[in-house]
């Protein structure tokens, strides 16, 4: 199987990805409890090994179990075949959640990451979550440190707005921004996706398939553990999901027509945005998992992409898509401002 999965670049620095990711949080966290490590050791391997080599963690995921895991996963030569991304700037403090771009944190998170991990550099290292207080050049001015050090290869942001993206990328070339992007989280196509395409960096989407709700509709919420972490996001309210299983139902509809699985057409709907992006899909069971690479081989033409699209736009869908910060509120104070420590 190794291959099925076409390569592209992500960026204009160098890197080259699998078209499609996985994403591994699950793996630990957020979606109930984490999952048996030989049985996710096993998918990473699949997956490996079906073409998908691009992985993407992050330090907070577990927290820390999750780079832990691909550490083991990534044993006996299975390193040199895949890219690897992760994270840094979200930190557990006195039990609540802190956002952190300060120079030396930056530093230390990418140093514990490396021994967690038990590897020399990280392919792809992406700021989760901006720093309102810190002016990004100045956490810029660290990662490209980093990179002269060969601790890292290349530098992404995460739930960066356009203004953060082209401050950072005036310090060192972003490789790549992650962003929430799926049939029904659009606000991104304005102002973050045409920002990325003039400066050549690559978009990578997380959640494409909603968090599952277009695998399953409204059916998702049903049977969630107490720490899901959907439990809590405003769109997997009972009220609004009523409200939004629509969409679902139409999507449903046209994938019948089309002779594949709803989460695979709102998949192929992401994968035809561009060459330019590399969606991230989580799961925890190699049978999703091969669903999700043969989205792959689903064509869509101009019109079933404008089907889709309408179904979703405006404010067609109810609930924010998250419960904490964003790029809405991802702004950084001028350089001119900075005092240092």
């Amino acid at each position: 199987m190794e291959g099925a999965v076409r390569r592209i670049k992500l960026g204009s620095q160098g890197l080259e990805v699998s078209a499609q990711g996985l994403g591994c949080m699950g793996m630990s966290m957020s979606y109930g409890p984490a999952k048996p490590e030989e049985d996710m050791i096993k998918l990473i391997h699949h997956a490996i090994n079906s073409g998908v080599t691009f992985l993407d963690t992050s330090d907070i995921y577990g927290p820390h179990t999750n780079e832990i895991l691909i550490g083991k996963a990534l044993k006996g030569g299975m390193r040199e075949k895949v890219e690897l991304a992760t994270k840094f700037g979200i930190r557990n403090v006195h039990d609540r959640r802190d956002i952190s771009g300060d120079p030396a944190y930056v530093r230390a998170a990418c140093e514990a990451s490396l021994r967690r991990l038990d590897i020399d550099c990280i392919d792809l290292y992406y700021q989760h979550r901006i720093d309102t207080r810190i002016p990004i050049e100045v956490t810029m001015g660290e990662l490209k440190k980093l990179v002269e050090e060969g601790k890292i290869k290349y530098v992404g942001l995460s739930e960066a707005c356009a203004s953060t993206i082209r401050r950072a990328h005036s310090v060192h070339p972003v490789t790549a921004v992650q962003l929430e992007w799926s049939l029904w989280t659009r606000d991104v196509e304005e102002e973050i996706v045409p920002t990325c395409r003039e400066l050549g960096i690559g978009i990578v989407p997380y959640s494409p398939l909603g968090r599952g709700f277009f695998a399953k509709g409204s059916k998702v919420i049903e049977n969630l553990s107490a720490n899901d972490y959907r439990q809590r996001l405003p769109r997997f309210q009972p009220e609004n999901m009523k409200h939004n299983a629509h969409i679902f139902e139409r999507v449903n509809e046209i994938a019948t027509r089309k002779g594949c699985t709803p989460s695979q057409l709102a998949l192929a709907w992401v994968h035809h945005q561009g060459d330019d992006v590399c969606p991230i899909p989580g799961t925890t069971k190699i049978e999703n998992f091969n669903q999700n690479i043969a989205a792959l081989s689903v064509t869509l033409t101009p019109e079933e992409m404008e089907e889709l699209q309408s179904l979703a736009s405006g404010d067609a869908v109810k609930g924010f898509r998250q419960a904490n910060l964003t790029w809405l509120d991802s702004d950084t104070p001028p350089l001119s401002s900075w005092k240092g420590n």
